[in-house]
């Protein structure tokens, strides 16, 4: 084994027998599965190294950060901007370190729900699972209304509806369903391919931005800071109108620009639900998460900052969650060359933006279907969505999920803008919940190490600035979510006050439901079974590691692809 786990596992192993056997008699698991099932009726780690550090660095990459950027430079300005997304990436670096940990040293194939079932209380597993799974059925849907809100950059000809769900019609969820349903080989190769597009054209946009700011444009003008003076910066003024105060209105829009960055940064945690079909789980999860500081400083804070040097926040070209007219440039990057007068350019970017757009469905209904399953293998969704077909795939939960997709057609009676906020504000409450009981399960998770007298220096990744990290991602994230509908209450708005709020509600029923129906206790940190199951995926992992090293070694050129 690569760390100490089984010196460790030996030296426990009298005690971990006993807790074990203290939780069956007391019921601190109820009805709970802690080993993964057969591979052969379950899922396939077919997850590469490539792949999952590829996935890891652009496969949330999407909606949040390309379009929803603009929403969050109109109302908290450039600095505002910056500021705000900063702050929400540092709070997603500790939640991604957190979760890493529990993914290295038990990468089982039932996501953080199951951690949180083992952890913390079975009735809290089941509650963050459904959470979750809401999560991306809604996610998948406003991926797809994306995508037409970019078509509607090129034409406004064709109702946005027509876009959806029209097999002649590219953008639409056929595609996605049906690359889903070819299992998680094709599915990893096609997006491996598709986040490594992502990866280019972002560091090609945050090129083109930096170019075009330092007087690189048809136009040699040489913009600098400019858009950080008045009346375009530095800061925004959110609500002003309605609160008549400068210095709240600046504050209202710092603190929307939290929401949008939240939006943004969710979805990060999809390499927690990866873990289960990942090859080799123990070595490539600690390498994918330590890439996360990276990705975050570099796509998001790099892309906010480059955006608000190029473009003003007062330009009313840019698409506004709840507000824009159809037409409106989707992306902040399609509205700088456009200002910056470089021609066709735009119509290039915005082709990639669909491209990122699609990207991000695609992985989405994979992350909702492997949620739903990893429920039913728990036993806290109907046994038949834990059914798979031979290529590993859960095929009556990704029908399940796709079926939500045909949420879209919301937008027939309201503006894709509208809709585009209100699938913001869901997302962003079920995503907001679902960090804060990562985080909650990582705190229970080290209590439980160190009543059993486990180390965390043996675990195969010890994540940073713990435990401090995890209880202030847990308080600040939940200050954020409490208070991220001010804006519905100024004035009152039912609609975005519902999308806002519903969640928080909905997981308390999740909760209670399974707490009384079950009973269920939440378990102590030294009955916590740190063991079951983990023999199985050391063994996996083992014979994995022996085929590899069959192969005989590698070839020079071969390195240095998997090092890319």
């Amino acid at each position: 084994m690569s760390f100490n786990e089984e010196k460790t596992a030996e030296k426990h192993e009298y005690d971990v027998s006993a807790s074990s056997s203290d939780v069956v008699r007391d019921r601190y698991y109820a009805n709970e599965a802690l080993v993964d099932p057969d591979e052969r009726e379950s899922l396939h780690r077919g997850l590469t190294a490539r792949q999952i550090s590829m996935i890891a660095l652009g496969g949330a990459v999407g909606t949040g950060l390309i379009i929803g950027s603009g929403t969050a430079l109109v109302r908290g300005g450039p600095l505002g901007i910056c500021l705000g997304y900063s702050f929400v990436g540092f709070i997603c670096y500790l939640v991604m370190v957190a979760l890493g940990e529990m993914s290295a040293y038990l990468p089982h194939k039932k996501g953080f729900p199951g951690y949180a079932t083992r952890f913390v209380d079975p009735a809290f597993g089941f509650a963050l699972g459904w959470n979750y799974l809401m999560k991306y059925v809604v996610v998948t849907p406003n991926n797809v209304n994306a995508a037409g809100v970019v078509i509607q950059y090129w034409t406004q000809k064709v109702h946005i509806s027509v876009w959806m769900m029209s097999p002649k019609r590219p953008p639409n969820a056929d595609p996605v369903f049906f690359v889903n349903l070819l299992g998680v080989r094709v599915f990893g190769e096609l997006e491996f391919w598709f986040s490594s597009i992502k990866v280019i054209v972002l560091v090609g946009l945050l090129l083109m931005g930096i170019i075009i700011d330092l007087g690189g444009n048809p136009r040699h003008d040489r913009i600098g800071f400019r858009y950080w003076d008045h009346p375009d910066g530095p800061m925004g003024k959110y609500l002003q109108d309605q609160v008549h105060n400068d210095h709240l209105a600046i504050f209202l829009g710092f603190w929307s620009t939290l929401t949008n960055a939240l939006f943004a940064y969710i979805g990060t945690e999809l390499i927690g639900v990866t873990v289960g079909e990942a090859q080799a789980p123990r070595k490539n999860i600690p390498i994918a998460i330590r890439r996360t500081f990276y990705r975050i400083l570099v796509f998001y804070v790099g892309s906010v900052f480059v955006i608000s040097l190029i473009v003003p926040s007062t330009d009313k070209s840019l698409f506004i969650a709840n507000k824009s007219k159809a037409g409106a440039a989707a992306s902040p990057f399609v509205v700088a060359t456009t200002l910056a007068g470089i021609k066709v350019l735009n119509h290039i970017i915005n082709a990639c933006i669909l491209l990122f757009v699609l990207s991000a469905a695609n992985s989405d209904l994979y992350i909702g279907t492997r949620t739903l399953y990893a429920l039913a293998a728990q036993g806290h969704a109907p046994k038949i969505f834990a059914k798979v077909n031979r290529m590993g795939v859960p095929y009556p939960a990704l029908l399940f999920c796709t079926a939500f997709c045909f949420l879209v057609f919301l937008n027939v009676s309201s503006s894709s803008a509208k809709v585009f906020g209100w699938f913001v504000n869901l997302v962003s409450t079920f995503g907001a919940i679902t960090w804060m009981c990562i985080c909650y399960t990582h705190i229970r998770f080290m209590k439980a190490l160190k009543a059993q007298g486990m180390s965390r220096d043996d675990l195969p990744y010890k994540a940073p600035f713990q435990p401090w990290g995890s209880w202030f991602a847990l308080v600040a994230t939940g200050i954020i979510t409490i208070f991220k509908g001010f804006d519905t209450f100024i004035p009152f708005t039912k609609d975005t006050f519902v999308t806002a709020y519903i969640g928080i509600p909905v997981f308390v029923v999740y909760y209670a439901y399974y707490k009384i129906h079950y009973r269920t206790k939440l378990i102590p940190a030294d009955k916590v079974d740190l063991i079951t199951g983990k023999r199985e995926i050391d063994e996996e992992e083992e014979r994995f590691n022996r085929e590899q090293e069959a192969r005989g070694p590698r070839t020079r050129w071969q390195k240095i692809w998997e090092g890319l």
